[in-house]
């Protein structure tokens, strides 16, 4: 891998000046686990995104967490956090709130409420098809509401009907800051939109991290796979 990731990310480490990193968190900076707030980002990942904020234009978080929940785990300040996989940058999500606060009390082992999305993990659950199941009723009165069913590795998410996702996020950071040149790293099926966040840029160098739970496409569409958050390590240490 080593040989073909120095490739890719030269035009980038030769230029941090004119050039953007940004990262998902869970299941990329920090490993996935049961349940959310059981993630840890490990020091060592902590200490080369230090570095980083030192030599590139720009380093971002763009997180299906809320932005403040993401810089408590992350625990890096200088980075730019965006949350909710890009609709805290929407100002148009914010009349979805009722509807969401709907979902945030039923009766579901593992439910995250982020205000602009609710999330249903069934992770660990004892009949994981069963739950799955479930979630798909959920879902159809989501949508009922008009809201957004987004399915990713053992979650079901709520969300407002509107135009922001981590792509948009991407675009919008990259366009605020002038920076035509990028990384992009993540593990999920939102990922798949900040990857496309990326369509134009002079230089993209999009970062799977793949597994058995990896979104269709996830592999196809990336121009490094990775099997770890321990690999995206060492590949933040080549920048």
């Amino acid at each position: 891998m080593e040989e073909n990731a120095r490739r890719l990310l030269a035009p980038l480490a030769e230029d941090p000046a004119r050039a953007a990193i940004l990262l998902d968190v869970d299941g990329t900076l920090a490993p996935i686990v049961a349940r959310p707030e059981l993630a840890e980002v490990p020091e060592a990942a902590r200490t080369e995104l230090r570095r980083l904020l030192l030599r590139y234009a720009l380093v971002a978080c763009i997180s299906g967490r809320t932005g403040r929940d993401a810089w408590r785990l992350v625990g890096v300040d200088g980075i730019t956090y965006v949350g909710v996989h890009g609709l805290e940058l929407a100002s148009e999500a914010e009349a979805w709130r009722p509807a969401l606060h709907t979902f945030s009390g039923l009766d579901w082992p593992w439910v995250e409420d982020k205000g602009l999305t609710v999330a249903f993990h069934w992770r660990e659950a004892p009949d994981e098809d069963g739950a799955r199941s479930e979630l798909e009723a959920i879902a159809g009165r989501g949508r009922e509401l008009g809201l957004e069913a987004r399915w990713g590795r053992k979650v079901l998410e709520l969300r407002p009907p509107v135009d922001a996702d981590k792509g948009t996020a991407v675009h919008a950071l990259l366009q605020e800051h002038g920076l035509t040149r990028a990384l992009y790293a993540g593990d999920d099926t939102t990922d798949l939109d900040a990857f496309r966040g990326l369509d134009g840029c002079q230089v993209a160098v999009r970062v799977a991290l793949a597994s058995p739970e990896s979104p269709p496409g996830l592999r196809e569409a990336a121009d490094l796979v990775l099997a770890s958050p321990a690999e995206l390590l060492q590949l933040l240490r080549l920048l």
